[in-house]
């Protein structure tokens, strides 16, 4: 059994990790408040500038064509995976590693066996993991996170439209956290290029005075909508992030209350049971003394 003294040792260091993970929760908290007020507010732009690009591409001749939307064989794939550069968050960071490598050794397998298929990092953590599974980054992009801006990453997903285009990938795959609330993020995994058209009826032409010509608009607004939908995909994962920590790090402190609790009722067992037998030595000795 346990000393009392290492006991009390351990309620104290269990009380310095209590204090740490409802600060970190605090912190946590505060950052996702900000996050979540960025996601609010980007949504319903993105929704009404792809809905400006539907109408605009519903009003192309049939036999106009996007580049951006051009559907092709996936000769060579990007998949670009999206955590965190900190950990202590759950399985945020895991579970898209897990989709990741299911991507790339199931759905993709012949890509992965032939080296036709790339992984790219956004967050350290993800990198790590998928580096353990034995599947390297072929390149990362951690360093966006020390001023996560739209101008950072408008690079990389400028990026990315240039290899599509160049005809370097033929498909680009985001794997990422969604946020829905502080409790709940969604695993996603979702083809970024070429970007996926409804079907159209062409006999319908919306009445619309295009200046300039909306060919040269769609060529303009499609990039500008994919850069925006990538800046929101990265803003999802934030807010998902610091959801995951906070839900993550409220659990901790709800166990270390509890383990607290615990160990408090062992010592208060362990010192009954000390001064129990302080008092039978006792007895013991005035016995032997008296007789």
């Amino acid at each position: 059994m346990p000393s009392l003294k290492d006991i009390k040792t351990r309620i104290e260091s269990v009380k310095t990790t209590r204090q740490v993970t409802s600060a970190m929760k605090m912190v946590s908290a505060a950052k996702l408040k900000k996050a979540q007020d960025d996601i609010v507010q980007i949504r319903p732009y993105v929704d009404k500038l792809n809905d400006i690009i539907l109408d605009l591409v519903s009003s192309l001749d049939e036999d106009q064509k996007i580049a951006l939307a051009e559907p092709r064989e996936p000769d060579r794939v990007l998949v670009m995976m999206i955590t965190s550069n900190r950990g202590l968050c759950g399985a945020f960071n895991s579970s898209i590693v897990k989709e990741v490598v299911n991507l790339v050794r199931n759905k993709y397998s012949s890509h992965y066996k032939n080296g036709f298929i790339d992984v790219v990092s956004i967050g350290k953590q993800g990198q790590k993991l998928l580096k353990s599974a034995g599947i390297e980054c072929a390149k990362e992009y951690n360093d966006i996170y020390g001023h996560v801006s739209f101008e950072s990453v408008e690079a990389i997903s400028a990026n990315l439209i240039k290899d599509f285009l160049s005809r370097k990938y033929d498909r680009v795959i985001l794997a990422y956290n969604e946020f829905v609330n502080a409790a709940v993020q969604n695993v996603s995994v979702s083809q970024f290029l070429p970007l996926e058209l409804p079907e159209f009826d062409y006999t319908y032409m919306p009445q619309y005075l295009y200046e300039p010509d909306r060919c040269e608009i769609i060529e303009d607004l499609v990039p500008q909508s994919l850069k925006t939908m990538f800046y929101k995909t990265i803003l999802e994962s934030i807010a998902s992030e610091h959801g995951a920590r906070m839900t993550s790090m409220h659990k901790a402190t709800d166990n270390a209350t509890e383990l607290i609790k615990e160990l408090e009722l062992s010592y208060n067992k362990a010192r009954q049971a000390s001064i129990t037998n302080e008092i039978l030595e006792i007895v013991g000795g005035a016995e032997a003394l008296s007789k």
